[in-house]
This record gives C-alpha cells, structure tokens and sequence, in this order.
C-alpha cells in the first residue's frame, strides 16, 4: 500500500478488496465535521434530536453521542459495598450505567458552566456551588468567585427593594435584575425565580417562563411547590425551558405554612416532601431546592433522586448548596437565618467608609489635591478677566474657604 498523509491514515476505506485514498482536502472536512458534531449540544428543536421528546431531555438532562472521560465512582455505595445501605439502588444503577456517557446541555453551552457540567459534578459526586446575585455588583463578584450556579431570586424583595417578604415582588422587577445578573456573568449557569402569582395556571406558566428566557438571558427557571405545580412544570419542560423546583420551605407561600418553619419534621411532613421530590423529578426538573428540612430527610430525599438536590438549610448530605448574597457578605441586617453563615461583616466595613467620606466632606478635607482637574495658569487668568472676575474676589473665596477649615477644627477639638 502506498504510504499515506498522516491526516488521511485514518480515514482508508475498504471497497472491493482495495483500500480507496481519500484527499487530504476531505480528510480535513470530515475531522472538522466530527469535531463539530462531537461538541453539538442537543435541543428540542435541533434535526439531530427531533425524535427525542423534550420532556425526556430536560429530565436526564443527557444525550449519549460518543465515550467520554470516565466519572469517579460516587463515595457512596449500594448494597452494604461500605457506605450508607439507604443509598436507592436505582441512583446507583443509573450512575453505573451513565460511567461512559458524554453529558450535553439541552440549551447548549452558557459560554461557561452548563447544565452538562453541573450534571457531570453530581456524577462525579463533587459539591455543586450555587448563590444569588441581583445586580451587577454581585453578579460580578460571585461570576469571579467560580461559583456553578447563580440564582437571582425573588428574595431580592427583601434584600434590595425593602419589602417584608418575597410575595410582592413582580415580574418586571424579576425580569430588570435577571438582565443585570445575565449581562455580567460570562461563566456561571444562570435561574430566574418565577415570581408569586405567575404560574397559578398553565397557561401563565408558559407565558412567564418564555418571557424569562427571551428577555432576561436565564438559563434555567425556578418555581416553588411540589405535586401542586407539577402540571406547570411539565408544561414549561414540554416546551423546552430548563426547570429547577423548590419544597419544603417555600418563602413565596410561608403565610400558609404557618410561618418561616422547619418543614418534614413530622411522619406525615416527611412523607409529603419524599413524594413531592419524586413527582418534580418525574416532571422533568432538572434540580430541587430543599429549604428548611431535617438534614436525615433531605439525605433520604437526595438518595432517592437522580437529579441534583440543592440544600438551603437541609444540612450536609445535599449534592450542593445555596446561599443568600447579603447574608454571606453580611449587608442585611433585618434577619438572620440559623442555616445561613457569615463571612464577613461587609456593611460595618461599608459604614466606615461612607461616615468618613461624610467628615470629610463636611471638613474640607475631601476632595483634596489629587482628585481635582488642573488648568494652566495663562488659561485660567485670561478667563477670568474675559468674565471680570477680580483679585478681590479671589482673595474673598479663599478667606471663606479658610474660615469653613477652622469652624470644622474647633467642632472637633470642643
């Protein structure tokens, strides 16, 4: 056989009994073409998935198209193997069987971390990061802090607009903060919290969650409940929007919960959230959030489920957890959850700054002579003259800028 460019050696096919050369020029297409196919994300209206209902690909939130890299076996183990014998041995037959699949994001790449990454994390049995950002202060900040996930959540209510809880806010108050968050951060995966009232029929559902995703730039959308809004949530899946639920402590409602309350702490709690869990998952949710539940009932819950749980308040077996922006930094003062922690006090180091800026306003002090724009001293003479500006009135600015310094003096050292 004769020899072969190295790009083509590959690419030799066997027809009648004879290898057949093909051009380098086409060994190139074809190796582009491979490599871009390899990299195509799957979407609901995509010719490569059409067959694929939507619901099934935003559920296993995967499609097998080629091997990839293998994923670590999960630490924990099923059938007394070492670790935990609650583990759902349907978790591990599915981690087992998925070991040699390559994860795609139904929406394709965010233009960094994608629900094909987030997925691959929980595989690898790797916490999954997730916090709330509401403008582009935070959004900046926790985009270059390598969070996975960034939430802008409806507690933006509390926390930036003042209300008493999250019941208020709108749907253009969600939607003007999702478009901050959505233009600042190039690498996190990013969710919407639907707010109150904007998904209490299907219809709305759809509506609110479109909206969503063409004006704000979400990634994903969140909604609040378990089997009461599951037709919802099977409706925005159906049409090709990422879902993540939300059980247990559901700010949104807590008037009818009694109040900001542990939920699942009886028998019957329990039971509920357990099969609220399952019938999101069988929605079509992508991820749960499990806020203020027993640490033992949310492990159970995340044994039981395929998809990734997020833990606000449900202790350390979640496959992730998430926090409020102000209550990590330390800037809201009016409540202090016992699940969140704080580390830092930003607002003390904040109030130190903008009482001194007050002094030293008030003193003279500030600006001072590096923060002040200079003019030549032959511009600035001729321009006083063309506006007949005198020396006596230069020399009376100075007087009262003088006597401003030393009342501000005598104030301090009374």
């Amino acid at each position: 056989m004769t020899s072969v460019h190295p790009s083509c050696r590959l690419l030799l096919l066997y027809r009648n009994t004879r290898y057949v050369k093909i051009s380098t020029w086409r060994a190139y297409c074809f190796i582009l073409t491979t490599m871009l196919f390899g990299r195509l994300s799957a979407c609901s209206n995509s010719k490569w998935c059409s067959h694929i209902p939507t619901a099934e690909l935003s559920s296993v939130m995967t499609r097998v198209r080629a091997k990839g890299k293998k994923s670590k076996p999960p630490n924990v183990f099923c059938n007394g193997g070492g670790g935990s014998s609650t583990t759902s041995p349907k978790k591990c037959l599915l981690l087992n069987d998925n070991i040699h699949k390559r994860y795609f994001s139904v929406h394709g790449s965010t233009g960094g971390k994608s629900l094909g990454t987030i997925e691959q994390k929980y595989l690898n049995d790797e916490k999954i990061s997730m916090i709330t950002a509401y403008d582009y202060t935070s959004a900046k900040m926790c985009d270059d802090a390598g969070f996975d996930i960034l939430l802008v959540g409806d507690s933006l209510g509390m926390v930036q607009l003042g209300y008493d809880g999250t019941e208020k806010v709108t749907m253009s108050e969600m939607l003007h903060h999702c478009k901050a968050v959505s233009r600042t951060s190039k690498n996190a995966f990013l969710i919407g919290d639907m707010p109150f009232g904007s998904y209490l029929t299907i219809e709305n559902s759809l509506k609110n969650a479109c909206r969503f995703i063409k004006e704000s730039g979400m990634h994903a959308v969140k909604l609040e409940g378990g089997k009461r809004v599951v037709d919802k949530i099977s409706a925005i899946v159906n049409a090709g929007i990422l879902v993540q639920g939300h059980i247990g402590l559901t700010p949104q409602t807590a008037n009818a919960l009694g109040g900001y309350k542990v939920q699942g702490r009886t028998v019957d709690g329990a039971i509920a959230l357990y099969e609220d869990a399952l019938a999101l998952q069988n929605a079509g949710c992508f991820s749960i959030v499990l806020e203020c539940v027993p640490e033992k009932v949310a492990m159970e819950i995340t044994n039981a489920l395929d998809i990734p749980t997020i833990g606000i308040g449900a202790g350390r077996h979640t496959s992730g957890q998430v926090q409020v922006f102000h209550d990590v930094t330390g800037l809201y003062d009016r409540l202090k959850p016992k699940f969140s922690k704080r580390y830092t006090n930003a607002a003390d180091i904040m109030s130190e700054a903008l009482n001194s800026y007050r002094e030293e306003t008030e003193m003279g002090k500030f600006p001072s002579d590096e923060h002040v724009f200079k003019i030549k001293r032959a511009n600035f003479q001729e321009f006083r003259e063309a506006v007949g500006i005198s020396s006596y009135q230069e020399l009376h600015y100075q007087l009262i800028q003088e006597q401003l310094v030393a009342s501000e003096l005598e104030k301090l050292n009374a």
